[in-house]
């Protein structure tokens, strides 16, 4: 049977695709080493994917960017809609059909209607999970935004779980740094596809997005588990619930 068609770095992508790739592949190839395992996890499927990772660092883009690449399979990422109004950077971005996030206004929705019109093209579409860089103070992932899930579930597409590790050492989370030397390894590893079979053509309401969220996260976790040679927590961050507790402090519930 002839596999459904991908969308590959030999076809045309152009001129600020071109121009982006053109800047950071030699530095992304020689400022680091590679690490990457299970690519063939998104070669081998058909048509579009959602490709879901860990969030550790700014530093991260590049990084994920850079292993799909090599993988062939150029990827479109979904951003904070700040970042697209960053002066050339966010033209050259806008320009490459990266897709920008307009969170919690009327606009939010046309994310995913660009998202989906990408995986039915047979693009490979990439969605932080987390929304944001993890704030587990030992960089452990955090419980997953509906977003990855969403787009899978709606569109049917393969959701892959992708674990990247090392980024953090070239730019700790949330701090102006670039600490290339000595030169660090990212380690990269994709996941077998998220079985969310049970949960097609259910409706997409809080217990359907959180089952999701939570095998996705559950996957992305085990893998760092096994990078990190650690052992997982045995519950995750939940974002805004738990930073707001760390920076109030413990209350008295808290404590007893």
């Amino acid at each position: 049977m002839r596999r459904a068609p991908y969308v590959r770095r030999r076809q045309k992508l152009g001129f600020s695709y071109r121009f982006a790739v053109f800047v950071l592949w030699p530095m992304m190839r020689y400022l680091v080493r590679w690490d990457i395992q299970g690519a063939e996890r998104i070669t081998d499927e058909e048509g579009g994917v959602v490709v879901a990772p860990n969030h550790l660092s700014w530093f991260d883009p590049p990084v994920v960017a850079f292993a799909l690449w090599e993988a062939d399979r150029p990827p479109r990422f979904l951003g904070k809609e700040a970042v697209f109004r960053v002066p050339v950077f966010g033209r050259i971005i806008t320009n490459a059909g990266q897709i920008p996030v307009y969170r919690e206004t009327s606009d939010a929705a046309s994310a995913i209607r660009a998202a989906l019109a990408a995986l039915d093209a047979g693009e490979c579409v990439v969605v932080y999970p987390e929304g944001t860089i993890t704030r587990d103070p030992n960089l452990w992932p955090m419980s997953a935004k509906t977003g990855a899930v969403r787009l899978a579930l709606i569109s049917g597409r393969p959701l892959i779980p992708m674990l990247q590790w090392g980024s953090h050492e070239v730019m700790g989370p949330y701090r102006k740094e670039f600490r290339i030397l000595p030169r660090k390894t990212m380690r990269i590893r994709f996941g077998d596809p998220i079985d969310l079979s049970d949960l097609a053509g259910r409706e997409l309401d809080g217990d359907t997005l959180a089952a999701a969220s939570a095998r996705l996260m559950d996957a992305i976790t085990a893998m760092e588990a096994e990078v990190r040679g650690e052992e997982a927590p045995a519950t995750r961050m939940v974002f805004r619930r738990d930073t707001a507790a760390l920076e109030d402090g413990p209350t008295e519930g808290d404590a007893a």
